[in-house]
C-alpha cells in the first residue's frame, strides 16, 4: 500500500465513493466463480468492465443501488432517518432490481415495521450476518466521518440493524466505518485496526480480531465470503497485500466467491486510500448506476463524485443527528 494522506480530502472521498461503484460492477461477472477467476479473464491482470453474467459492462449492482439510497436519505432528511430510509430500501425491492441478497429481500418484503423486521427475521432463521451491510457503507461513512469514531460507528450500526439483526453485522460495518474515516482523514486504515477492535462489542471482538489479523488469509476463512467476517477480512487483506488501487480491486475479484460486495468493501477502502484519481478511466468511464423503483434514473461517474462531495460537505456543516433511532 503506498503512503497514506498523498491524495487530497477531496480526492479520498470521491475516490471511497466511486471506489466501491467501481469495485461493485468490475466483480459483478465474476460472482460465485472460484479463486482465480479474475487473472484467468485477465492473464495479464489488467481488467476492463467486461459485463456477463447478467450485467452489462459497468454496470453497477444492489450494493451502490443501496449506498446511493443511504446517500440520498442522509442528505434530504438532514440526518439519519431509520423509517425514511427503510422506506426507500422496500420501494427499491419492490422496484424488481436485478439482483437482491436473500436475507434483505425477506427483510425488506416482510411487511413489518422498520424497527422490527430484521430483529424478527433473525429470531427465526438465526442466520443474518450477511455482508449485505457492508456493501452500502461508502456513504454513509463519508457522511458521518467529520463528527469522528463515535458517530460514525454508531450510525453503522443502526444503518445495518435495519436489514441484519446479528450484531455480528452491525460490529463489521462499524469497523468498516471507521476505517473509512481514519482514510478520509489521510491516516492509515491498516495501522488502525487494533485500535478500533478494542470498540468493537466484546461478544464479537475475538472473532473480528482473528479474521482482521494482519496475517489473515482468505484461504483461512471458515464461511463463504458472503458472510460479514471473510467479507471485510479479504477487502483488509487485498489492501495490504498490493500498492495501488487497480491491484487491490484485481486480488479482491480473484479472491472468487461474492466478489461484487468483496469488491465494492475493497473499493470504498483502496479510493479512500489512493484517491479517485488513481481509478482508472477504463472502469470510471462505462460506470452506471440504475435504481430500480425510481424511474429510469441511472447515475454515472460525475454523479457520484458530485454525490460524495456533497456528503463531505453536510458532514463538514454540522454534526450529524439521528432522528429516529432503533
Amino acid at each position: 500500500m503506498k503512503h497514506p494522506g498523498s491524495a487530497d480530502r477531496r480526492d479520498r472521498v470521491a475516490g471511497a465513493v466511486v471506489g466501491s461503484a467501481v469495485g461493485d460492477a468490475l466483480g459483478a461477472p465474476f460472482e460465485f466463480g472460484p479463486a482465480g477467476v479474475y487473472t484467468t479473464r485477465f492473464p495479464d491482470g489488467v481488467g476492463t468492465m467486461c459485463g456477463g453474467g447478467g450485467w452489462d459492462p459497468g454496470e453497477a449492482t444492489d450494493d451502490t443501488q443501496m449506498a446511493v439510497l443511504v446517500a440520498e436519505s442522509l442528505l434530504e432528511r438532514g440526518g439519519l432517518d431509520l423509517p425514511d430510509l427503510f422506506g426507500r430500501f422496500r420501494r427499491w425491492a419492490a422496484g424488481g432490481p436485478k439482483d437482491i441478497g436473500l436475507q434483505t429481500e425477506d427483510v425488506l418484503t416482510s411487511g413489518e415495521p422498520w424497527d422490527l423486521a430484521a430483529a424478527l427475521h433473525f429470531q427465526v432463521s438465526g442466520r443474518a450476518a450477511g455482508n449485505g451491510s457492508l456493501m452500502r457503507a461508502a456513504t454513509p461513512a463519508v457522511y458521518f466521518a467529520r463528527a469522528g469514531r463515535e458517530a460514525t460507528m454508531g450510525a453503522a450500526r443502526r444503518i445495518a440493524a435495519l436489514t441484519h439483526g446479528d450484531r455480528a453485522a452491525w460490529e463489521g460495518t462499524a469497523v468498516l466505518h471507521e476505517l473509512l474515516r481514519v482514510a478520509l482523514d489521510g491516516g492509515d486504515p491498516l495501522a488502525a485496526v487494533a485500535g478500533v477492535l478494542g470498540l468493537v462489542h466484546e461478544d464479537h471482538r475475538a472473532r473480528w480480531a482473528a479474521v482482521l489479523a494482519p496475517d489473515w488469509h482468505p484461504d483461512s476463512a471458515t464461511e463463504f465470503n458472503g458472510a460479514v467476517w471473510p467479507c471485510l477480512g479479504t477487502a483488509l487483506w487485498a489492501l495490504r497485500t498490493t500498492r495501488t488501487y487497480e491491484d487491490a480491486l484485481a486480488a479482491a475479484v480473484d479472491a472468487g466467491g461474492d466478489t461484487d460486495t468483496v469488491a465494492a468493501v475493497t473499493g470504498g477502502l483502496a479510493g479512500a486510500v489512493y484517491g479517485c484519481g488513481a481509478i482508472p478511466a477504463r472502469w470510471t468511464d462505462p460506470l452506471h448506476v440504475p435504481l430500480p423503483g425510481y424511474g429510469n434514473r441511472v447515475l454515472r461517474t460525475p454523479c457520484l463524485v458530485a454525490l460524495a462531495e456533497r456528503l463531505d460537505s453536510a458532514s463538514r456543516a454540522a454534526v450529524p443527528r439521528t432522528l429516529h433511532s432503533p
